[in-house]
């Protein structure tokens, strides 16, 4: 099983790259779901994968300056220590029981998908002015990430949701600075947390290798496209998909039922903006005419 691996990197790289979203997110249910992954693999091979895959946007980021270093520094100062014992507990928990670690894993997507809306309909409180940190500002930094990067090190979930709300909520900061503070601290985290991972043996190398081979040029070409679907609408779709990934890893009872009756809300949804859509260009059309 190769190409399957490249095919869902290169999907996800898309997406990411189409949108600035955190992709990786999805790794770990597909992972779980469609290549029947324990979740302790899992959470190990795409933690590995994230740390080499964000290095290329982290780098992109900082050439652009649209890196806020100190703080990502501070912020790394709490969640570099605390995601190894997020690895550590994982390794415990997995060992004893892998429904649990799996029922953990999928809480925690739930948890991403409802941030990952919220951060969705929440504006900060931009600012263009240099943002000098403050001793609050610090300890408040290392308070996140110290919190952040255990769910991080524990689940491989939240690098790229948790880290970019609390600062959307936190800090001066304007979108771009979130975007390139939160990709240049989470490729660093995700690099202590991977290697801590590898060195337990949690890491698939040969599945990543594969979806590094799909996933970064699927960066690269997703960045490149014009988006024709509003990104608010592709936004919702990401957090639906984490919570409904959630919700089936967990064990939810009738699981396939809510996921089923979910699908059927979004395609209808789909349908009628697509119908509303064609609707208002040929209302325009006929105008020019």
């Amino acid at each position: 099983m190769t190409w399957q691996f490249s095919l869902a990197g290169l999907l996800v790289g898309i997406l990411v790259g189409m949108t600035g979203m955190g992709g990786g997110s999805l790794m770990t249910p597909i992972l779980i779901l469609l290549f029947g992954f324990n979740a302790k693999v899992a959470v190990g091979t795409d933690i590995l994968h994230g740390a080499v895959f964000k290095s290329f946007g982290a780098v992109r980021h900082r050439m652009l300056g649209t890196v806020h270093a100190r703080l990502a520094l501070w912020m790394l100062a709490g969640s570099a220590p605390l995601s190894l014992v997020g690895v550590e507990v994982a390794n415990k928990v997995g060992t004893g029981s892998m429904d649990m670690l799996e029922r953990i894993v999928g809480g925690a997507l739930i948890a991403g998908g409802v941030g990952w809306l919220v951060k969705t309909f929440i504006s900060g409180r931009a600012d263009d002015a240099p943002f000098l940190l403050a001793t609050r500002d610090k300890v408040v930094a290392v308070s996140i990430g110290a919190t952040c990067g255990f769910v991080v090190g524990l689940t491989s979930v939240g690098s790229g949701t948790f880290f970019g709300l609390a600062m959307l909520l936190l800090y001066p900061l304007t979108a771009p600075k979130i975007v390139g503070t939160d990709m240049f601290h989470a490729a660093a985290l995700l690099w202590v947390a991977g290697i801590s991972h590898l060195l337990h043996g949690d890491v698939d190398t040969h599945a990543m290798a594969w979806l590094l081979v799909g996933s970064i040029p699927g960066v690269l070409i997703g960045s490149q496209l014009s988006i024709k679907v509003p990104e608010r609408a592709l936004r919702i779709a990401f957090g639906a998909v984490l919570v409904l990934s959630g919700i089936k890893i967990v064990g939810t009872p009738q699981a396939n039922v809510v996921i089923a009756v979910a699908l059927g809300i979004f395609v209808v949804v789909f349908l009628v903006w697509s119908v509303r859509q064609l609707l208002v260009r040929r209302v325009a059309t006929s105008d020019a005419t």
